[in-house]
């Protein structure tokens, strides 16, 4: 008699964590300019603007690249594609230490982002291979609490590798991407010999359980309301719904992902040191909200309140961060909106992976993702312009804040059919 939770557990014991790792390094090398910002603007001289131009033009080409890339991913595999962009990427991040003017900084950071922007969508896509939908919601918060986990192990070794600045005459932010590349080097050469194109080839999993799985996963892709084909992910309104949606949360949480070290610096007026390992702090909880709500959402079988729910607390916290002067409850409330806004993508992604299948999940998901990435380029430009011309950062939170609350307001009123398994 097969048991599908025991089925399902072995399957995401087996792996999990490797993608959880992978999605570590993937992440971290995105967002450590971050880490790296006090120490570049100091070094190199640039402005707000010219920081956050780099910071933002990754999403440029991530959101340029994506939908294409999964299609290649669709062609020649998982396997191969997904190590292949690993090395490309961690090889771009090592190069960084050779910036010395903002248009090599531009230069990297659009093509780091063409690198990374099939893996995401291609990640999320390939676990619909694996997990059907009811338990899909999960195991997306729980790939996705990596990036979670990211900040909270990355603001420190970040910080460790700080501190060997001067040593053989090279700045501490050079050892900082040489030192968080050659991992995903490293990871992408063993996800070569480790990931598996489809559950069929899984020699690990028993074959009954295998069989079980492949005819759950074939019944839920001949679902009528499903589509299939990549024209039904562009003509459906659900698709750019959740594009806006999360174009909306890509604002707010890379502008505190690129920002919040800065953010903290003015606020504490701490040392570089002290306030890129408080990052970290915000991220521990962040993780354990990402898989507490989706945990409800898969219970329950809702996503429409989940997602809200979460949307509207960023929200507030966004909106109320920069009313405060004292630095105790300012800090508090960054953190506040770091946690709901990661709270909210294990229940958010678990509707477009919910009502697509095979070349429609793949280009949807990529879609997506790419609305998003324009997000993740204009929340970070917007900080650093606004802060330029206003000395002030309180003019791009508000924006952010007013993007989650329409974003809130979309998903109350996302059809129901499209977010219940």
């Amino acid at each position: 008699m097969i048991s599908p939770q025991q089925t399902l557990r072995r399957i995401a014991w087996r792996l999990m964590p490797f993608l959880f790792a992978l999605y570590i390094f993937a992440y971290l090398d995105r967002v450590n300019v971050g880490y790296a910002a006090l120490a570049i603007q100091r070094e190199l001289h640039f402005s707000n603007t010219v920081y956050g131009t780099g910071a933002g033009l990754f999403f440029l080409s991530y959101a340029l690249f994506e939908v294409p890339s999964n299609m290649v991913l669709l062609r020649v595999g998982p396997r191969r594609w997904i190590s292949l962009l690993m090395v490309v990427w961690g090889a771009i991040s090592c190069m960084m230490p050779l910036v010395h003017t903002p248009a090599a900084f531009y230069t990297l950071r659009f093509l780091l982002g063409a690198a990374e922007a099939g893996f995401f969508p291609g990640i999320v896509l390939y676990l619909t291979y694996w997990f059907p939908q009811a338990q899909r919601a999960r195991a997306i918060a729980g790939f996705m609490s990596a990036a979670t986990l990211s900040g909270v192990v990355g603001a420190p070794f970040s910080a460790v590798l700080l501190r060997l600045d001067g040593v053989f005459g090279v700045s501490g932010w050079k050892w900082l991407f040489v030192g968080e590349g050659l991992p995903s080097i490293l990871f992408g050469a063993i996800a070569f010999f480790v990931l598996l194109d489809s559950p069929a080839a899984a020699a690990w999993l028993p074959a009954d359980e295998r069989e079980w799985l492949l005819a759950t996963l074939a019944a839920e892709n001949l679902h009528p309301g499903r589509r299939s084909h990549l024209r039904d992910a562009f003509r459906n309104s659900v698709i750019w719904q959740l594009a806006f949606i999360y174009f909306a949360i890509s604002a707010g949480l890379y502008s505190l992902s690129m920002w919040l070290p800065v953010l903290l610096k003015r606020i504490s007026h701490g040392s570089d040191l002290r306030v890129v390992t408080l990052t970290a702090v915000p991220y521990i909880f962040a993780a354990i909200a990402m898989l507490a709500i989706a945990r409800s959402s898969d219970l329950r079988q809702e996503r429409r309140r989940h997602l809200a729910a979460a949307l509207v607390f960023a929200t507030l916290a966004f909106a109320l961060s920069g009313l405060f002067t004292q630095h105790v409850i300012a800090t508090i409330l960054l953190f506040v909106a770091v946690i709901s806004i990661w709270g909210c993508l294990g229940p958010f992604w678990a509707v477009p992976t919910s009502i697509l299948q095979g070349d429609a999940a793949a280009g949807g998901i990529a879609l997506i993702n790419s609305v998003g990435a324009l997000g993740g380029f204009c929340g970070p430009y917007l900080m650093g312009i606004v802060s330029d011309r206003t000395h002030s950062f309180y003019g791009a939170l508000l924006v952010s804040a007013g993007l989650l609350l329409m974003a809130a307001v979309v998903a109350v009123r996302l059809p129901a059919d499209a977010c219940s398994s």
